[in-house]
């Protein structure tokens, strides 16, 4: 059952990508600036090029897909290569240095977050052996969504046994969920777009990933479905224990259906920072949060469902304004969980 929202505490997470090549100084930061109630992440590092971005990362998790790279992207093919074996070392690596931080840590972090590529967003990203995108082809996409489902449960155990006792969640990225279910994405030649999949089809491959990690000891599942009504409407069905949405994206009408939600038991975070922006004062992020509360008439005593994010980006940050953004959304978390407590 969904904990209470009054027994909860706001928290601190960030998108999961950061910036340079080190996996022992990006764990180290993470973790040192999201303590307490906070989520840190495993972070990505997509500076270290091809395997380390979204993509290729994912596809680094997948059970009996080979794949490589060509100039068009990423693909589909019959055997393992090197660029394969590239994706794959980078998350070895990543979760080696998870390992050694947290083995290091008096007090190990409670929780902690994982990031794939969702089942539609991979399909879009990833391309068969005659070109076109996965997306096209039926067969293909269930294919698909079997290997990631088996493979982000290997994650997950993987995960499991470097993180001391950490809770485990599995966040799903979808930023190209509204163009692929109103059939906005285009073909490989560029002059036509693909047909859209079906709502029930989405739905049902979150709910097969969500399902496979949870099964692996994955404690929740967090679905990122970008914008549109469309994507959000899908994702308001699924089986993810919280959905994360860009605060500003967020219409009237939609914090009116979040509320439904919120109420039922459903966890939210909410991307507050731009991290290509400058970075706002605590004050200015929190009563961004508050003002979306009073005007949809939800309770401040339910701001324990709420962790607040980044935008995706902080990539392109330096190390030293990464750190500052977490440090930032962290002080955000306290000052909106004070707020709850005094309610």
């Amino acid at each position: 059952m969904p904990e209470e929202p009054s027994v909860r505490s706001v928290g601190a997470t960030s998108a999961g990508d950061w910036p340079g090549t080190d996996p022992l100084e990006a764990n180290r930061a993470v973790r040192g600036e999201l303590g307490g109630a906070n989520l840190p992440f495993l972070p990505s590092l997509p500076a270290r090029g091809p395997g380390s971005d979204a993509v290729g990362r994912t596809l680094g998790v997948l059970d009996e897909l080979p794949f490589d790279l060509q100039p068009h992207g990423w693909r589909l093919v019959q055997r393992p290569g090197r660029d394969q074996r590239r994706a794959e070392s980078a998350l070895s690596s990543d979760i080696n240095a998870l390992g050694d931080i947290a083995g290091a840590e008096e007090v190990p972090a409670p929780r902690l977050k994982l990031h794939l590529r969702g089942p539609l967003s991979l399909a879009a990203g990833v391309h068969l052996h005659n070109g076109e995108r996965v997306l096209i082809d039926h067969g293909a996409r269930r294919e698909l969504y079997a290997s990631l489902a088996s493979g982000a449960a290997d994650l997950v155990r993987r995960v499991s046994a470097v993180a001391r006792g950490a809770e485990l969640l599995l966040q799903l990225d979808e930023p190209d969920a509204e163009e692929i279910l109103t059939g906005r994405v285009p073909t490989a030649s560029g002059y036509r777009t693909l047909r859209a999949v079906d709502r029930r089809e989405a739905t049902e491959a979150w709910d097969l990933v969500t399902g496979s990690a949870l099964a692996a000891g994955a404690a929740r599942t967090v679905l990122v479905p970008g914008g549109g009504d469309v994507a959000l409407d899908a994702a308001r069905s699924s089986t993810a224990s919280a959905l994360s949405l860009d605060l500003p994206r967020i219409s009237d009408r939609r914090w009116e259906a979040l509320a439904e939600d919120i109420e039922a038991g459903r966890l939210l975070e909410l991307a507050i920072l731009d991290p290509r922006a400058a970075l706002p004062q605590v004050r200015v992020l929190a009563e961004s949060v508050l003002a979306a509360w009073r005007r949809v008439g939800l309770p401040v005593s339910t701001l324990g469902v709420l962790t607040v994010t980044t935008r995706p980006g902080l990539e392109s940050s330096t190390p030293g304004e990464a750190t500052r953004a977490l440090t930032r959304l962290a002080q955000v978390a306290d000052a909106l969980d004070q707020v709850r407590v005094e309610g």
